[in-house]
């Protein structure tokens, strides 16, 4: 066990062989679309512009309404495209997401895409007065809209504090995706009850990362997926890999962006033949053929 007390170390070369994912595929595309409520009286969780010399101010208009293009026009592109390629996503959304933008949550759901929890607001666990009721809420409001309770979790801005997954396993959640940048595959986390799972979610194939952070045109995550596809597609003669891809409607969504996730896909189905899996089926796809490892004391 590792000093963070959450996994066992097993290196790549030492993981048993997995069986090929359902219909035979041996790599599979795990597309996640973040959508999110950000508090139009607190300072932007990410800005575009930079404050003025100034100083930030509160509302920030242009940065929010920057926010605000993805629900308005982007997200309806991501639904698209993804449908032209026959795929389903994983819809990681803040729960106010089913009270102020209600249609967003219909089109998921009539598109069979999974819905997993966000939060409420965009606001890290590390800032928020009650763990266990913001977990809670947000559980409770995604199940009212959907007619489904939740099976996974990704914290805002993958913060956690060390209570985090403890409360998510009380929760009855089956999976986090806050770890899934640690492995190309599923791996278990130490939790005191259930068993919890990691789910593979990318830094590096993140439209944040990209676009956002490191200010990268949009050939930039066309270019990055290719290359992660070739890799993953030889290491999968061996066992089946997955490539993790995270997208937010105002930064794919854009006109002068949505082109390269369009080609992505392509990509993945027709070279690689690659199946898209949503990480409830990536879940019980590694459940089904694996078991949990020995718990051990997680901290305190």
């Amino acid at each position: 066990m590792l000093s963070h007390g959450r996994a066992l170390y097993t290196p790549s070369y030492a993981q048993p062989p997995l069986a090929p994912f359902p219909g035979g595929a041996r790599l599979a595309l795990h597309v996640i679309v973040n959508v999110e409520v950000w508090d139009f009286a607190r300072p932007m969780p990410r800005t575009a512009l930079p404050p003025p010399a100034a100083g930030g101010a509160v509302p920030d208009v242009p940065n929010f309404a920057w926010y605000q293009y993805g629900q308005r026009v982007g997200i309806w592109r991501l639904f698209d495209a993804l449908a032209r390629h026959g795929a389903r996503a994983t819809l990681s959304v803040n729960s106010a997401v089913c009270r102020e933008y209600p249609e967003i949550i219909e089109r998921a759901v009539a598109a069979r895409w999974e819905t997993m929890a966000h939060g409420v607001l965009q606001r890290t666990m590390a800032t928020v007065e009650d763990e266990r009721a913001v977990i809670e809420e947000a559980l409770a409001e995604i199940e009212a809209a959907t007619g489904t309770r939740p099976r996974g979790w990704l914290g805002p801005a993958l913060v956690e504090t060390p209570h985090t997954l403890d409360l998510l396993a009380d929760a009855g959640l089956e999976y986090c995706c806050d770890w899934g940048p640690a492995d190309d595959v599923p791996f278990d986390l130490d939790v005191p009850s259930g068993r919890m799972i990691a789910i593979p979610y990318p830094v590096e194939t993140n439209d944040i990362v990209v676009f956002a952070i490191e200010r990268h045109p949009a050939e930039e995550l066309y270019t990055r997926c290719a290359a992660a596809l070739e890799t993953l597609y030889a290491e999968s003669a061996a066992s089946p890999k997955i490539l993790a891809l995270a997208l937010h409607p105002y930064l794919t969504g854009t006109p002068h962006r949505i082109g390269a996730l369009d080609r992505i896909l392509a990509l993945a189905r027709e070279r690689y033949g690659a199946t898209v899996l949503t990480a409830s089926e990536l879940l019980d796809w590694y459940a089904a053929q694996t078991l949990a490892p020995p718990r051990v004391s997680a901290p305190s």
